[in-house]
């Protein structure tokens, strides 16, 4: 191992994926030199082994549900998927899982990237141990960002390595259709993944240790799911835990809790995710290995004034989308500091705090029907201390639902808090209700008063027409 010289930057970011590309973004916008150290593909889980590879083999399978609906066309796409286009359109998303575009972009923000490992070696210094063994070290002036993200969560089962389990990354970039598939867990990535993989001709069993599916949104929204896999042909067994998983010849056996055998070619465990801090040099800072990094609402981790932890590290809201909010808020707070602003007791929803992770986190499941939700649930509201009353509307009402497809099924929650008659939370369950969440997160994150949303007019004949149903449901529960 060779040691180069050490090398000064303003700013250093451990991680290039979405959130590190952002944070570098911002703070080279503001003139700050910057260096991003990546030990794997630049552009990170989100472009290779998330978003984009599972939202690319979901769109055939919620496009053809979607045609199935209507009359005049259902007949033509009765048929199943071309699996083959559907995988290559996949690999397209994740441009075969090699980074050149993304090493172009980040070139071309003027950021130097670093390829190797990266460990913090005390408070403002990173060590790279790059792919030929060499030893770079960087010195950051104003801040080190964490941007390392998470990994996939496996259960303590004993003999779980030697079954070689499917993780989410397995999930999204499998080359071939396996005929039998267990998926463990209920949550956004186990029904997902089980919609996807059904659709292209595995039978799914699915296997939930809660009572329901989704379990951090409205009851509703799980169980709309459910059924909707149960009538696809999927095995949806809540109330069960694992209590083995064996390959014998090639053929995976899982043993539930009650004791029942449930033979497949695959298995995928979707049971939660773990920091990637455990080999960073954490410890070097006074912080523990493998440990979830406490910040503030500027990004910046309690007790420095120097470290800032982005994105899933934080914990704050595991989601590509929110972690690139934090990223420009994380990024603006560095560059404010530089230059001199102490930033002290930033005001909410000002440019240096990061407001939306407590109130207006969005979220979209890309099931069938797709699940989307914004702010707190009627549970968490109440659980909060706060006042609040929750309608609901059932979609068959909206007439541009039943234009988007015959039998359109799905429900709309609206909580309202009733002492500053504003929004607490949103959610929508149904085909195509993804492109309804943002102005939920509008309305939300604005504030805007109940009787003003009475003067967003929606458009005829739209599905969009829920919000009316939903602000007449409140007025009439009064």
């Amino acid at each position: 191992m060779t040691e180069t010289e050490t090398i000064a930057y303003d700013v250093v970011v451990l991680g290039a994926g979405p959130v590190g590309e952002n944070v570098a973004d911002r703070t080279r916008a503001a003139g700050l030199t910057t260096a991003v150290v990546e030990s794997e593909l630049v552009g990170g889980e989100c472009s290779y082994w998330a978003c984009m590879p599972s939202k690319a083999l979901l769109r055939p399978v919620i496009a053809r549900a979607d045609a199935r609906r209507l009359p005049g066309l259902s007949q033509a796409v009765q048929g199943p998927l071309d699996t083959a286009a559907v995988l290559a359109r996949r690999n397209d998303y994740t441009s075969h899982w090699q980074d050149d575009g993304q090493v172009r972009w980040l070139e071309g923000i003027g950021a130097d990237l670093y390829r190797g490992h990266g460990r913090l070696a005390g408070p403002r210094t990173v060590t790279v141990t790059g792919p030929d063994g060499e030893l770079t070290t960087l010195t950051a002036h104003h801040a080190v960002a964490v941007c390392t993200g998470t990994g996939a969560q496996l259960p303590g089962l004993p003999g779980l390595a030697g079954v070689k389990p499917w993780t989410s990354r397995e999930a999204t970039s499998a080359r071939t259709v396996p005929g039998r598939l267990i998926v463990v867990g209920g949550g956004v990535v186990a029904t997902e993944m089980a919609t996807a993989w059904q659709a292209l001709g595995s039978q799914v069993t699915l296997l939930v240790r809660g009572k329901g599916l989704l379990s951090r949104m409205e009851p509703f929204a799980g169980e709309l799911v459910a059924e909707a896999l149960t009538e696809a042909g999927a095995d949806v067994r809540t109330a069960t835990s694992v209590a083995s998983v064996t390959r014998e010849n090639g053929t995976v056996v899982a043993v539930t809790d009650a004791g029942d055998r449930i033979e497949a070619d695959e298995v995928l465990f979707a049971t939660g995710r773990v920091p990637r801090t455990d080999d960073i040099g954490l410890d070097t800072v006074g912080l523990e290995p493998g440990s979830w990094l406490p910040v503030d609402d500027s990004l910046r981790v309690i007790g420095s004034d120097w470290l800032y932890a982005v994105g899933d590290v934080n914990h704050r809201a595991l989601l590509t989308h929110q972690g690139k909010y934090q990223a420009r808020i994380a990024g603006a707070a560095i560059a404010a500091r530089a230059c001199g602003d102490p930033l002290l007791d930033p005001a909410p929803w000002d440019a240096h705090t990061a407001t939306a992770d407590h109130d207006a986190v969005p979220q979209v499941v890309f099931t069938d029907p797709e699940a989307a939700a914004v702010g707190l649930s009627l549970a968490e509201a109440e659980q909060a201390g706060h006042r609040v009353r929750a309608v609901d509307v059932e979609f068959s009402s909206v007439a541009g639902a039943g234009l988007y497809a015959d039998g359109y099924r799905g429900r709309a929650r609206m909580v309202v808090d009733l002492d500053a008659e504003t929004l607490r939370g949103v959610t929508f369950v149904g085909p195509g209700v993804g492109e309804l969440i943002h102005s939920a997160s509008v309305a939300i994150a604005g504030q805007v008063p109940v009787g003003r949303l009475w003067h967003a007019v929606p458009s005829y004949p739209t599905v969009s027409e829920v919000w009316l149903r939903l602000l007449e449901a409140y007025r009439d529960s009064a």
